[in-house]
């Protein structure tokens, strides 16, 4: 659906983790309502990991040719500062500057990565059982790069005293369970980061808000069978999965200028399947 108010149309978006799965609908989203958009995957070629592109490149192609927007594709290594140095300085010397970050990247992914049994998933996904490679994996991948990330980018928005982060959280990081146990713990680091560094950014104007998903359909995730089929329809309920669109609708708003006087908030979204408070 084409939206006729392009009113992101002269911000600079960055998306990590945008090569698919809900980043590349972000970042399609952002694009759809006029802003420029680097999107990111942690390879050139992470969009084939679940057959949702041929490249990084491919995905910021298709992107720039739908919107008639400008695209850049950066890739790299997020929970290694010199690799999230080097990607915005990418950043910066084609758009001068980057207004919006929102920080999709991550995943309940151990060492082994997206091409190893279950999409991922570490074996031994508890709390006391897992891998230290595994636990390192998923909390590099979830918390070290929004915190890398963060630190790279917010200082120039402080400078203009003007800027929106949006932190990916979960609502698995909002309640205790036995399986996935760090990835929970990550996302709850996440969210508290994200307190941390709204309280800091205030009084520059800079707004840091989380997104906490429930379970979201992505190629992913149907490839590491936790999908049941009966909460696969795309309306009608909530008691079913939500879809991408869904989280980048939310993510328009709270980086847009609608968004005055929002900051420092935890966003569930998961069709209620959470209802106590956050």
């Amino acid at each position: 659906m084409a939206i006729q108010n392009r009113h992101l149309a002269g911000k600079v978006a960055w998306v990590t983790g945008s090569s698919r799965g809900i980043g590349r609908v972000v970042a399609d989203h952002l694009a759809a309502c006029g802003a420029t958009v680097a999107v990111h995957g942690t390879t050139p070629t992470s969009a084939r990991a679940f057959n949702e592109a041929e490249s990084l490149t491919a995905v910021a192609e298709a992107i720039a040719a739908a919107h008639g927007v400008e695209t850049l594709a950066v890739h790299g290594d997020l929970s290694r500062e010199a690799e999230v140095k080097r990607a915005v300085g990418e950043i910066r010397a084609r758009f001068g500057r980057i207004d919006i970050l929102v920080n999709c990247a991550g995943g309940d992914i151990g060492a082994a990565g997206t091409g190893a049994p279950d999409a991922g998933r570490p074996q031994r996904n508890d709390a006391l059982n897992i891998s230290p490679e595994d636990m390192q994996a998923v909390f590099d991948r979830n918390l070290m790069s929004c915190v890398w990330c963060c630190r790279e980018v917010a200082p120039e928005m402080m400078a203009r005293r003007a800027g929106h982060i949006v932190n990916f959280g979960s609502n698995a990081g909002l309640v205790g369970d036995e399986i996935g146990a760090m990835y929970a713990t990550a996302k709850a680091a996440v969210t508290h980061y994200s307190r941390c560094l709204a309280a800091q950014l205030r009084r520059y104007n800079v707004a840091v808000n989380v997104v906490a998903p429930g379970t979201i359909v992505t190629a992913r995730i149907i490839a590491s069978n936790q999908v049941e089929p009966d909460r696969l329809n795309e309306s009608g309920r909530l008691d079913r999965y939500g879809w991408p669109i869904e989280i980048a609708r939310l993510v328009e708003f709270l980086v847009s200028d609608t968004n005055t006087y929002m900051t420092g908030q935890v966003l569930r979204i998961d069709g209620g399947e959470q209802l106590w408070p956050a």
